[in-house]
């Protein structure tokens, strides 16, 4: 397992976590969760047992349901591992119940804490942007939270770039911790981060990790074209996420992705991972599984290196259009290109524009 730092912060994580929204049962995620007991504590001992350090949970997963089950069957192994959870949505149907203000996310750690059987989340999220309470107030509370010794560090989940620069700026303009790391959904069916969001967060030094690598269930390889998905996964079952633009790009890139795995011997979920791993300005992905053995096999994939010409293939193929100012800066300034941004300003140009 390879491990990488945080952001600034002197925090090393595995790069692949252990995600746990399959863990507990209820508040809306019955469909796609029941992972409870013995079942919960064997896949966070194979993935401890494979140098996992990295657990993900939010107190939204089955309405706090999954932080209770993870506080259950941790047991010891808290002090082996970076855990984290994540607040802002919605827990109560109260005008207080949501959001990012001093008295929601207060109460929001505290619950937090108590389910998880725990004194201090390693690294807390903000799971979701909220435009009605000030930047300002958000990171005076969780400052306030860490001085408590209630939290260690923070990041935050599914911002836009110009969110992202915003908290990092007041941050640093009041003298305050900054978040260290996002969270956001990437898959190469989803590379939507590569236009702003990871040049921004690479420019303001915070860490990227990816959540749903294999795209809620869209890219494990039950999904086809003209095929009947198995009602008893996450898509065949009728959870709302993702949002696909172009299903039909999306069937085609499966196919691939089935080629792929052919040609090597691996699995498409094994391709898609090590893709993911292998892509510039991704620090990690969240994997998360109901089954045991494809937790195993997901696991597996951090140990697995793509062949530059299959992974060359995934990415032609999955390019997303040059949009603008992408391509004015790419037809009349290529004399000075930002680190930032400057893989993915070449694959623009030789996939989108043509030019080597």
């Amino acid at each position: 397992m390879e491990y990488t730092r945080l952001g600034g912060s002197g925090l090393y994580v595995s790069r692949v976590a252990l995600g746990t929204i399959p863990i507990g049962s209820g508040g809306g995620f019955e469909d796609i969760a029941g992972v409870l007991g013995d079942d919960a504590r064997r896949q966070i001992d194979e993935s401890v047992d494979r140098g996992v350090n990295f657990i993900d949970t939010a107190n939204l997963y089955s309405a706090g349901d999954a932080e209770r089950v993870l506080g259950e069957v941790l047991g010891k192994k808290r002090d082996d591992i970076i855990l984290t959870s994540k607040a802002r949505m919605a827990m109560g149907d109260g005008p207080n119940e949501a959001g990012a203000s001093r008295y929601h996310l207060v109460r929001a750690v505290e619950d937090s804490l108590t389910r998880l059987r725990t004194d201090h989340l390693d690294l807390l999220y903000m799971h979701q942007w909220d435009g009605k309470t000030p930047i300002t107030e958000t990171i005076a509370t969780v400052n306030a939270l860490i001085r408590e010794g209630k939290v260690r560090y923070w990041g935050v989940s599914n911002y836009n770039a110009w969110q992202l620069t915003k908290t990092v700026y007041e941050a640093r303009a009041a003298g305050l911790e900054g978040p260290i790391a996002h969270q956001a959904y990437y898959t190469p069916e989803a590379r939507e981060l590569e236009y702003e969001i990871i040049p921004a967060a690479r420019d303001l030094g915070v860490s990227t990790f990816g959540w749903s690598p294999l795209g809620e269930g869209l890219l494990n390889g039950k999904v086809r074209r003209g095929v009947e998905t198995p009602s008893d996964t996450r898509q065949g079952a009728g959870w709302p996420e993702p949002h696909v633009t172009d299903r039909n790009r999306a069937h085609d890139l499966i196919d691939l992705f089935d080629e792929v795995a052919r040609e090597l011997g691996w699995t498409i979920p094994q391709v898609v991972i090590s893709w993911i791993l292998d892509r510039p300005g991704i620090d990690g992905t969240v994997i998360a599984a109901r089954r045991f053995e494809h937790l195993q096999e997901d696991l597996d994939a951090a140990e697995l290196t793509l062949p530059r010409e299959a992974r060359d293939r995934i990415t032609s193929a999955s390019q997303l259009p040059t949009y603008y100012p992408l391509w004015h800066r790419l037809i009349s300034c290529q004399d000075r290109p930002d680190p930032a941004e400057v893989e993915f300003r070449e694959e623009h140009r030789k996939y989108n524009l043509g030019q080597e």
